[in-house]
C-alpha cells in the first residue's frame, strides 16, 4: 500500500515537472535574443541614461545606490547627480521615484513594482522581448497592449522611439473566442532606427540585469585573477612535489 503510494506521488511529481519544462520551453521559444553584453560599459552608461529617462518616473530601484551606479560604471558623482539623479535624492540614496501612491493607483490600479530584481526573475530575454512586444489596443485603459505579457496595465514607454506598432491577429478559439496575436508591424516610424531603437531596448536591459546583481561585474573581472592565482598555486604544489620526491626511488 505504502509503495503504491510512493509511486503515485512519484509519478504525480515527475507530471508535474514535465508540464512545467514544457510550458517554460514554450515560452521561452517566444522570447528574442537580448544579446547584452555586461562587459560593455558603455552601453550600461547609454542604459542607465535611458532607463531614468523613460522608467524611474514609475519604477524605483530600490536596492541600487546612486553611488553605486557612478563607481561600477566609471561615472563621477557630479555625472551622477547631474544626468542620472531625477528626484533630488543624495548620491548616497537609494533610486526612488516621485510618483505617489495616490497617483498610482488613480492611473494604474496600483504602484508599479520596484526593478531592481525583475532581470533575475524574468530573465534578459524576457524583458528584451517585453519593451519591444507593445502594440496599440483601444480596448485597453490606457490604449497600450503587449503581445508577450497580455493585458499589461502600463502604457508603452518608447514609443516615441519605436512608433506606433499594430498586432496581426489569427485566427479566433473556437472556445473563448480570443484571438491569438500571431505578428507585430510598425504603422508609424518612431524617431530612431529599428536597429537604433533595438540597441536602446537592450542597452536598458543590460543595466537592469546589471541592476540585479551588480557585484557580478567585480566578481567577473576578479575571476580572472582567481584563475590566475590557481594556476600559480598548481604550478608551486608540483615544484614542491618534485622536490620531495626527486629522491625518492
Amino acid at each position: 500500500m505504502i509503495k503504491n503510494n510512493l509511486v503515485r506521488t512519484l509519478a504525480g511529481l515527475a507530471a508535474g515537472l514535465l508540464v512545467s519544462f514544457s510550458a517554460f520551453a514554450s515560452s521561452d521559444a517566444n522570447l528574442l535574443q537580448s544579446g547584452v553584453d555586461l562587459g560593455d560599459r558603455q552601453s550600461l552608461q547609454r542604459g542607465a541614461a535611458l532607463y531614468m529617462n523613460y522608467c524611474s518616473g514609475c519604477h524605483s530601484l530600490k536596492y541600487l545606490r546612486y553611488s553605486r551606479i557612478g563607481e561600477d560604471l566609471g561615472l563621477s558623482e557630479q555625472e551622477v547627480m547631474e544626468n542620472l539623479n531625477l528626484t533630488g535624492a543624495k548620491y548616497g540614496e537609494q533610486i526612488g521615484v516621485s510618483l505617489s501612491e495616490a497617483d498610482a493607483s488613480k492611473w494604474f490600479g496600483k504602484m508599479p513594482p520596484d526593478l531592481s530584481l525583475i532581470a533575475r526573475v524574468r530573465g534578459s530575454d524576457w524583458i528584451y522581448t517585453y519593451l519591444k512586444s507593445f502594440y496599440l489596443d483601444e480596448s485597453r485603459p490606457l490604449g497600450w497592449n503587449n503581445k508577450l505579457f497580455p493585458n499589461a496595465s502600463m502604457p508603452n514607454p518608447l514609443w516615441q522611439m519605436q512608433g506606433l506598432q499594430h498586432a496581426e491577429f489569427g485566427e479566433p478559439d473556437p472556445k473563448t473566442g480570443d484571438r491569438p496575436v500571431h505578428g507585430l508591424k510598425i504603422v508609424q516610424p518612431g524617431s530612431v532606427e529599428p536597429a537604433q531603437f533595438d540597441q536602446s531596448v537592450r542597452d536598458i536591459t543590460a543595466f537592469l540585469e546589471y541592476a540585479g546583481e551588480p557585484a557580478a561585474l567585480k566578481r567577473e573581472k576578479m575571476g580572472v585573477w582567481v584563475i590566475f592565482f590557481l594556476v600559480f598555486l598548481t604550478f608551486l604544489a608540483w615544484m614542491l612535489k618534485n622536490e620531495y620526491w626527486k629522491d625518492v626511488h
